[in-house]
């Protein structure tokens, strides 16, 4: 009887981190929308550039970096190739926006753009 009852609590924990283990991974998935000011990856929430913040934003881009999303203290990396996406987001630099997509970690793979108001 002792040995069918740890099987059994060994069979229910294991049933249970797989059910754990779906849910996080069906939650991941889902797009979510964030509302921040549009960045850039290497400068992040603070810019490194005198002046203007979405001159040196524009640069960083044009130097290779990705656009980005400070929301909070959290700033999350843009994933996109969209160039309407790209456009959006050139036009909102340095300005509030309310992004939607999926976020995996600290990057969000991103589906729309738009001002926030």
């Amino acid at each position: 009887m002792r040995i069918f009852c740890m099987n059994l609590v060994s069979l229910l924990a294991l049933a249970l981190a797989t059910l754990l283990l779906v849910s996080v991974a069906s939650a991941a998935g889902k797009a979510q929308t964030f509302t921040g000011r549009v960045s850039d990856s290497m400068c992040g929430a603070k810019h490194m550039m005198e002046g203007d913040a979405a001159a040196c934003l524009r640069a960083c881009v044009e130097k290779g970096s990705k656009y980005a999303l400070v929301v909070g203290d959290k700033v999350y990396t843009l994933d996109t190739k969209d160039k309407t996406l790209l456009g959006k987001l050139d036009a909102l630099a340095d300005k509030n926006a309310k992004v939607t997509g999926t976020a995996d970690g600290e990057t969000i793979a991103v589906s729309s753009v738009a001002p926030a108001q």
